[in-house]
């Protein structure tokens, strides 16, 4: 069932393919939508030392949940920190959603090894149903 929809965005043009394509579904469905927005850390002096622009960040947030309003759809913003791929799975599991929507940068197969893919390890690990907008 495609009733509570987690999309997840980071601004760039596949996450705003997977937003689309989140909408999309909560309209036809008649579903819940939220955007997940992870804030990636790393290890510095403390033990969170986002890298992240806060200002670019929640423009990317707003310019979403803009979008998703004006085809009538009400977003919830989740913004996590920690590893995206990880955080993704956690606040879906968290929220009850039934679907996760994400986006892929059509990463080749060494790209992948050395890089990681959010969208792989998503498909891989978590217990709801996946949907990869290319």
């Amino acid at each position: 069932m495609v009733k509570n929809i987690l999309v997840a965005y980071d601004g760039g043009e596949p996450a705003r393919r997977a937003l689309e394509t989140a909408i999309e579904l909560a309209r036809q469905f008649d579903g819940s939508l939220g955007i997940v927005s992870v804030i990636p850390v790393h290890a510095g002096r403390t033990p969170i030392d986002p890298w992240d622009d806060k200002t670019v960040h929640d423009r990317q947030l707003d310019d979403a949940r803009r979008l998703a309003a004006s085809h009538g759809v009400t977003a919830e913003i989740l913004e996590p920190a920690g590893d995206p791929a990880t955080a993704i799975e956690r606040v879906a599991e968290g929220g009850h959603f039934d679907t996760i929507v994400v986006g892929s940068r059509g990463l080749g197969w060494l790209s992948r090894f050395f890089q990681g893919s959010v969208s792989s390890h998503v498909v891989s690990h978590s217990s709801a149903t996946v949907i990869v907008a290319r």
